[in-house]
């Protein structure tokens, strides 16, 4: 055998190996199928799918602590919005009632009564909540009624009863005058408001 054809068999070989190593290589990459899609009008157009991929990312502290504050206050609206409604519902109701009153004896008398009912259904539930809930639900009292608790007390039990608990209040670092803003420094708490409404439909 010629040196020459000696050659000649060992190019082909190598440059068959090399076209089965690069065919290799490019179908290891090939991971995406394409098939066709036609869509209304007719068109056959390419549609693929790709593989599925996770992305993970890590929260950092300032975003961490956003969050934690964010599930704090979502549960305490959820816990506390039922009372709101029914604070809002029942002082209507006494609204009305006083507008019958002939004296301040009769008004004393609903005030009383209706007193006794409420702490029957509701003192159990409301003592049960913490400080930080309390707060929640005297804003969102503000928001249902227009006004804030102080005012609320001191029209049905007396300007003595409202700077008591209000002075009870302060001692926990609560304000009995806190008022709600919907729009600024409460924004997070009605956006939550809405999202109950939606799921549990206190309003259209």
């Amino acid at each position: 055998m010629s040196v020459k054809i000696f050659m000649g068999i060992i190019l082909l070989c190598a440059f068959s190996f090399f076209q089965k190593s690069n065919a290799q290589s490019v179908s290891s990459l090939d991971t995406m199928r394409v098939y066709a899609y036609i869509n209304e009008m007719g068109d056959t157009i390419p549609m693929g799918y790709l593989p599925e991929v996770e992305v993970k990312g890590i929260l950092t502290a300032k975003w961490a602590a956003y969050h934690r504050e964010w599930t704090r206050l979502r549960n305490a609206v959820y816990v506390t919005y039922p009372y709101a409604i029914a604070a809002s519902k029942i002082m209507n109701e006494v609204n009305y009632q006083l507008q019958t009153a002939k004296d301040k004896k009769e008004r004393r008398k609903i005030i009383q009564s209706r007193e006794k009912e409420l702490k029957k259904e509701f003192a159990d539930k409301l003592t049960s909540l913490s400080v930080y809930q309390g707060r929640v639900l005297m804003k969102l009292i503000y928001r249902e009624t227009g006004n804030h608790c102080y005012s609320i007390i001191q029209e049905y039990k007396g300007g003595f009863s409202a700077g008591f608990w209000q002075t009870i209040a302060l001692l926990f670092g609560s304000n009995l005058k806190m008022q709600y803003d919907p729009l600024k420094k409460d924004s997070d708490m009605e956006k939550i408001v809405k999202e109950v409404e939606r799921m549990y439909g206190y309003r259209s």
